[in-house]
């Protein structure tokens, strides 16, 4: 309980109370200087076309990336489930490797892949005579790009809390449709993946939190752009708090983007529990 008041209710209360306040950083070496302002950060909030546009932004990487997310870690690792030897062993830690990879070295990497005259994708797309991609200078390319590194990323520990999840179903299920004669693909639809309705539930609710809180992809790979294309809620916060020295503006952002994290959390616990009945 210490811990969790400490790191997580001590700075929501904090980020309130800043946010009705026009803190910024000369305000954290001499508190006289910071003004209660009341409700007028948020009205600046919603006020501000670029909050409208990293919300419809998040939005857009949410709807797309959890289903996409979801159903390739599912496949993935129904895939791994039914193989075994080394390969598959091997194949484990090989799709687990991005989920621990540094985020720098990440971006180093994916950058000169996405590099428009000398990464690795144009270049094999040379070979089959097309032309070369704006990955990260077109808006429409860029969201697609910065989207494919972050299910890179996210699918590795989905696979390996599926796979755990996999290993907790009973054989004798699976052995008694098979002796009934049920096929692959059927015990797959009718046995497997409904008692994996747990998890799949667990992994979707923590992937939407993960993507309404999108951050690292977007700021080292495109800073937000091109033309804010890609600049998530959580960016937009980051920026107006350190690149514009707004500390109660972007305080307030974050407590508009905690109250929507909780109340699309509390709607999927919801749901889960409605369809439990």
């Amino acid at each position: 309980m210490v811990v969790l008041v400490a790191f997580a209710v001590l700075p929501i209360l904090v980020a309130g109370v800043v946010s009705t306040t026009d803190m910024d950083i000369s305000g954290l070496a001499d508190p006289s200087t910071v003004s209660f302002v009341g409700l007028d950060n948020y009205r600046r909030l919603v006020s501000d076309p670029q909050f409208w546009n990293a919300l419809r932004t998040t939005g857009l990487f949410t709807v797309v990336g959890v289903p996409v997310i979801v159903l390739a870690s599912l496949a993935v690792a129904l895939l791994l489930h039914r193989s075994g030897g080394r390969l598959a062993a091997t194949l484990r830690a090989f799709y687990f490797l991005p989920a621990i990879t540094a985020i720098v070295a990440v971006a180093l990497v994916w950058g000169y892949l996405y590099n428009s005259q000398f990464g690795l994708l144009n270049y094999l797309l040379s070979l089959v005579g097309l032309g070369p991609v704006p990955w990260l200078s077109d808006p429409g390319w860029a969201r697609f790009s910065v989207g494919l590194v972050a299910v890179w990323r996210a699918t590795g520990l989905n696979i390996i809390i599926f796979l755990a999840a996999l290993q907790g179903i009973p054989h004798e299920y699976d052995e008694a449709a098979q002796l009934d004669g049920a096929t692959e693909l059927q015990r797959t639809r009718r046995i497997t993946v409904p008692l994996l309705r747990f998890a799949i539930f667990f992994v979707t609710v923590t992937t939407v939190i993960s993507w309404l809180q999108f951050f690292d992809e977007p700021y080292v790979l495109t800073q937000g752009g091109p033309n804010d294309a890609t600049t998530s809620i959580s960016l937009y916060i980051y920026e107006q708090g350190f690149r514009y020295n707004q500390f109660g503006f972007a305080s307030a952002g974050s407590l508009v983007l905690f109250v929507i994290i909780a109340v699309v959390t509390v709607v999927q616990l919801r749901l889960r529990g409605s369809d439990d009945h």
